[in-house]
């Protein structure tokens, strides 16, 4: 079988592999059918993931944002699932005995291995998966049912945030990640102003529902985004742009007693006043993965929603191009919101 190999930093390569073995008691073989190309595909891809050993980054096959057909069911498996099935991958594994998952928090396991980062992922012909992370997604188109792990981190922001109907909630950051949060605020009843210095993505945030505002000056944005919030600011400020400075004047913009949600990743420090944090009593927040039952609420958004979130899958590649969709991807972002790569 097929599969792209990432080798090392900016070395791809599709190449030959065997085929998996027979699934196990409680797996699964499934054939991937559309993997979502992430951001932090392209950072694994240039070498600075931050969240593995070096030395354990490559080789590896890339590949989270995963929609498949199920091909073959090891022993133990519910019957939830059948051959046929096309489903979602929840990316997840967890040790069930670190702090985060005894306190019901698997999500950020200490010993958390994830699809396509500490493990193989999904940009290959067929892989073996535990059966607890495929989630039946219907009659789903398979790019669109692509997008259901990155909604999936928009779900967890939303519940993190704990957004609720009628608040004004603003996100900074108009790519996939902060497309999905509007959305998922949004389908809780609140009232959304995306912002992002690209009028190309900020179409996008129109087209999901969200008020948008383009970015220019710092200051001068800021000062929109509490207008538009009006009387004490905006509830809860989302930053999904992975800027470690936009972070601070979240801080700032945020109401008394607000909440400010980082999705976005950055290595960088952020420069942050501490007063503001005890002044404002605001709640700071970080997001990481979902927990599955997240994960099950991003497959019932994004089937409802179907039609608007596949305006954001704006370009396709077959496999044999991985390497060079991610590097389109990278190198054009005004024009690329979510690439995916079609297997078979």
């Amino acid at each position: 079988m097929r599969a792209a190999v990432t080798q090392g930093p900016e070395t791809m390569r599709i190449v030959d592999l065997p085929d998996p073995d027979e699934p196990g008691d409680g797996e699964i073989i499934v054939r991937p059918e559309a993997v979502g190309i992430c951001g932090s595909d392209i950072h694994y891809f240039l070498g600075d993931i931050g969240a593995v050993d070096e030395s354990q980054l490559y080789p590896r096959i890339q590949g989270h944002e995963v929609a498949g057909v199920v091909e073959e069911i090891g022993g133990g498996v519910g019957e939830e699932l059948h051959r046929g099935d096309r489903v979602a991958l929840w990316p997840v594994s967890t040790c069930g005995e670190c702090y985060p998952c005894r306190l019901g928090r698997p999500n950020v396991c200490a010993n958390i291995s994830l699809i396509g980062i500490h493990r193989d992922g999904a940009l290959q012909e067929r892989f073996r998966v535990p059966s607890s992370q495929a989630f039946p997604v219907g009659d789903q188109d398979p790019a669109v049912a692509a997008l259901i792990e990155p909604v999936s981190i928009a779900i967890r922001a939303v519940v993190r945030g704990r957004v609720t109907e009628g608040e004004r909630v603003v996100v900074f950051g108009a790519g996939p990640i902060g497309q999905a949060v509007s959305a998922a605020a949004l389908d809780r009843g609140a009232s959304v102003l995306l912002i992002d210095p690209i009028p190309s993505r900020l179409g996008h945030g129109a087209a999901v529902g969200a008020e948008i505002l383009a970015a220019g000056d710092p200051d001068e944005t800021d000062a929109a985004a509490r207008d538009w919030a009006g009387g004490d600011g905006p509830e809860v400020v989302f930053e999904a742009t992975g800027d470690s400075d936009v972070a601070r004047r979240a801080i700032a913009l945020v109401a008394q007693a607000g909440r400010v949600v980082v999705v976005g990743l950055s290595r960088n420090h952020a420069p942050l006043r501490a007063g503001d944090l005890a002044f404002k009593e605001i709640d700071m927040l970080g997001v990481s993965c979902c927990n599955p039952d997240e994960f099950a609420q991003a497959v019932d958004l994004v089937g409802r929603r179907r039609d608007t979130m596949a305006g954001l899958v704006t370009h396709q590649f077959p496999l044999d191009e991985t390497p060079d969709a991610i590097v389109y991807a990278m190198r054009n972002p005004a024009e690329v919101m979510k690439a995916v790569i079609r297997i078979g």
